[in-house]
């Protein structure tokens, strides 16, 4: 065995030291960052459409609808099932001009049934063998009978399986869902696999890394076949290093015995994604509605899909999946539980800028997205205890409500003052304990005073609309200090990320007894290219309405919100402002994307 000790002092440190050891997190495609609709018989072009179309009639933001493995006809000969599917590729483009991308499961095995592949594989020597007789392992496999396990530590696997894989990306797919990768087994108990023997050693020697092997064949086959372009593929069994190749979700989580159950399985996802991202998995999901167990009333289930869902949607990757035929759509769990679902997945895509400038610290850091107080607060022992909640980067801390019928949350605030992002008004002390009040329509969500959070207008899919307006919401500091923010933009789908072919955009707020100045300076880097013409804007919480408000030395027309907010996709070259009274809101728009601007606004 070989140690390595790293050694902090802090735990930021540690993972930034750890990321230096396993690798650096690759960065999802933009619109992965988005949300993304499953279920386990999600298997038929028709119901794929159905659920497609319901989407977009309901307005329900959705980025990804995902392929269960009975999608192929085979394991795994990446072909569409001939009884399920009509026109394949007729379907993923219709799709993609809805603005969906569609993710396909693949498993780690050839089933005896698919007798072509399988005796390619066997003769090619691509199983793990048989110690007993020589020959390939033949394993029981939950669907699709016996199976050959591949082995990808075997010279020429990688490539045989690409060039399968390519097939599905070819058809127009987007990415892959690597499931059953441990490699699974119908009898957990059963130790007959120790007869296995892969290429590089014994199954006993090679079990915590399989997953690991086929992730990396899996990414490096794309990247080969798709050179340039960004993978997604996400997995639930892997090992140190996955960052590089893979992003994870938990598996499955609810309570298979009886759903409505699930409030504690639920409960435990919170403390497990926080462990995942100190582990350097900082891309993550859970299944929203835990997956397991048949769902025989919704409207009972309805609660705790919310919950779920409430939870999910401050994931890194979102989606909603349920194991067989039951549906896991917003919609199938009745009007309140729609309507609140959708209010929780809109909030995920208008904090997108956000969220995709903390994927680029990843990158640069190993530092996941949500991460655990004590990351940020690693002084305050109070943190350590604080399991039930987190923060999504620096400013934002998140309480999900994960407990039947509650309608307040005990929620830990660290040092600094808190302002409810539900308001933006309320102001609460730091290192306190506090009882909020979290009925069913309520996440509990607070901001930092003294940030900025880049957003931008909701969309019903990452990229609907090429120059929808950033604004960043202003919580100005205390007098005396500042505020900062730095937005990271990219092409959203290649690798010209690990170049540095970015944008950055820096904003500094600073506040003094009379007045919030505001500085905007932009860089791009190494031949970045965009050609959006769009406009900027700040929304500032303030508690009165300023005297004025100053554009690079201009003094701006103020207006009403109504107009202004009705006028954000309209070219203007005049700088215009409002004050919204009740909100304590002054918004200001500008046209973008300048390298440098200076906004003052006197009280």
């Amino acid at each position: 065995m070989i140690y390595y000790f790293i050694f902090g002092p802090s735990y930021k440190q540690i993972i930034e030291r750890y990321t230096g050891l396993t690798g650096k997190p690759i960065i999802p495609p933009a619109w992965a960052l988005g949300f993304s609709q499953c279920r386990g018989l999600l298997t038929n072009e028709s119901l794929t459409r159905e659920i497609a179309g319901e989407f977009r009639k309901r307005q329900i933001p959705c980025d990804i609808i995902y392929q269960d493995i009975g999608w192929t006809e085979h394991l795994q000969d990446f072909e569409w099932r001939k009884s399920n599917y009509t026109d394949p590729q007729r379907m993923l483009k219709d799709l993609d001009k809805q603005g969906f991308k569609v993710i396909v499961s693949q498993d780690p095995v050839i089933s005896r049934q698919n007798a072509r592949q399988w005796k390619e594989a066997d003769s090619l020597g691509f199983f793990a063998t048989d110690v007993r007789n020589g020959g390939s392992y033949d394993m029981p496999w939950p669907w699709g009978g016996n199976c050959g396990v591949v082995d990808f530590t075997k010279p020429g696997v990688d490539a045989w399986w690409g060039k399968y894989q390519q097939k599905a990306i070819a058809d127009g797919v987007r990415g892959f869902w690597t499931d059953m990768g441990e490699p699974a087994w119908s009898n957990e108990e059963s130790t007959d696999r120790l007869f296995m023997k892969h290429h590089l050693g014994m199954h006993n020697e090679i079990h915590n890394v399989y997953g690991l092997t086929w992730d990396k064949v899996v990414t490096e086959q794309f990247e080969k076949h798709n050179p340039g372009k960004r993978v997604f593929q996400m997995t639930r069994a892997a090992f140190a290093g996955m960052q590089r190749y893979t992003f994870g979700w938990s598996g499955d989580s609810g309570d298979g015995n009886d759903v409505l159950n699930g409030w504690d399985k639920l409960a435990g996802q919170v403390p497990l994604a926080l462990s995942a991202g100190m582990g350097l998995i900082p891309f993550w999901t859970t299944d929203i509605s835990g997956y397991c167990g048949d769902i025989h009333d919704h409207e009972a289930m309805a609660e705790l899909y919310i919950r779920w869902m409430q939870f999910g949607v401050f994931n890194p990757l979102s989606r909603a999946h349920h194991e067989g035929n039951n549906a896991a759509e917003p919609w199938t769990f009745g009007p309140t539980a729609e309507k609140l679902c959708r209010e929780a997945i809109n909030l995920k895509y208008k904090l997108h800028p956000y969220i995709y400038s903390y994927a680029r610290n990843a990158w640069d850091t190993g530092l996941p997205l949500m991460r655990a107080l004590l990351l940020e607060y690693p002084d305050d022992t109070e943190t350590y205890k604080a399991d039930g909640e987190f923060l999504i980067g620096k400013e934002l801390l998140v309480a999900p409500v994960v407990e039947k019928e509650a309608v307040t949350k005990e929620i830990y605030l660290p040092q600094g003052e808190w302002i409810d992002y539900n308001n933006g008004k309320t102001i609460y002390r730091g290192r306190q304990w506090i009882t909020y009040p979290a009925p069913l329509n309520v996440v509990p969500v607070f901001v930092k005073r003294g940030s900025i959070i880049p957003t931008m207008p909701v969309m019903q899919y990452i990229g609907q609309v090429e120059n929808y307006p950033v604004i960043f919401e202003v919580f100005p500091a205390s007098e005396g200090r500042t505020a900062t923010f730095e937005l990271y933009e990219d092409d959203g789908e290649s690798n010209d990320y690990k170049q540095n072919i970015c944008r950055w955009t820096k904003v500094k707020c600073t506040t003094t007894a009379e007045s919030w100045t505001i500085n905007l300076v932009r860089e791009n880097e190494n031949g970045y290219k965009s050609d959006l013409s769009r406009n900027e804007g700040f929304r500032v919480y303030l508690e009165k309405c300023p005297s004025s408000v100053v554009f690079n030395k201009v003094k701006s027309k103020k207006t009403n919100p109504e107009k202004l907010e009705s006028s954000w996709y309209e070219n203007s070259e005049n700088t215009t402002w409002s004050w919204d009274e009740p909100k304590g809101i002054c918004t200001i728009k500008f046209a973008g994307p300048g390298n440098e601007n200076e906004i003052v606004i006197n009280q």
